[in-house]
């Protein structure tokens, strides 16, 4: 459930600063509308405010301040889906369907943000991209 959950809030936060970021206002809201329709105005009003703190963010380059809008929507998924795990499939499919092709741009080039996150234990390694990767070794 974690996946989904991060997956969304960084879906979303991307998506924050396109053009086609009233489209995807509207998605979620009608989701959120279906889901918990008693929550739905607050969702539209924090995604209004969360776009203008992203914003903001970016003109300043105060990366952190991105990461807390974030950390945000990941609490607010994880609240949603604690209180209802089988919304996690119905939450998956709408960034999947609905969010995630509003993410790319007409060359099909994904736009937007990119977090990485990973945790190696013992002797492990962990290699991550946002592109591409050379690894030159032994």
């Amino acid at each position: 459930m974690d996946e989904i959950v991060s997956s969304a809030a960084t879906a979303l936060v991307g998506v924050l600063t396109t053009d086609a970021w009233q489209q995807s206002r509207a998605a979620f809201v009608a989701w959120w509308r279906r889901v918990r329709p008693d929550q739905a105005d607050q969702v539209d009003e924090a995604l209004a405010g969360s776009r203008d703190r992203v914003l903001t963010a970016r003109r300043t380059s105060d990366d952190d301040a991105e990461s807390d809008v974030v950390a945000g929507w990941r609490a607010r998924f994880a609240a949603l889906l604690w209180d209802n795990p089988a919304l996690a499939e119905e939450l998956r499919r709408l960034i999947d369907e609905e969010i995630a092709p509003l993410l790319h741009d007409e060359n099909g080039v994904r736009t937007g943000r990119q977090e990485f996150r990973a945790e190696a234990s013992k002797h492990g390694r962990v290699y991550q991209a946002g592109r591409d990767q050379n690894i030159y070794g032994p």
